[in-house]
């Protein structure tokens, strides 16, 4: 039986924490909500804080799971980030990664992209 997508995000962004964790990475916040945009996980490694876009696929027939991250979505990370930083009083570096976990044939596996997109001024 086919998982539903909500169930598959949700086992992603689990084994996207534990694949963080095992690296040394501090998990400050998951599923962070300012409005209407999320923040998958925000993490921290050493002096930089780490703002993480889960995005998981049982196959990549499509595309890379990576490519769904537009820069409309980007824009929106950024803007929750922002707010998190703020609200959180947080001086510190900033990055924005994905992890992109593929299920193929029970099967998974993970490509972290460290430093997938930057801010970039309009």
């Amino acid at each position: 039986m086919e998982k539903n997508s909500k169930i598959q995000g949700q086992e992603g962004e689990e084994m996207a924490r534990h694949y963080l964790v095992s690296k040394g990475y501090s998990i400050l916040d998951v599923n962070w909500r300012f409005a209407k945009y999320e923040l998958d996980i925000v993490a921290q490694t050493g002096e930089t804080i780490v703002f993480v876009e889960v995005k998981t696929r049982k196959n990549n027939i499509f595309a890379e799971p990576e490519i769904s991250v537009t820069r409309k979505k980007q824009g929106f990370l950024i803007a929750a980030a922002n707010q998190y930083l703020l609200q959180k009083d947080i001086d510190l570096e900033a990055r924005f990664d994905i992890i992109a976990i593929q299920s193929n044939n029970n099967k998974q596996s993970v490509n972290h992209l460290e430093g997938a997109f930057y801010p970039l001024a309009k």
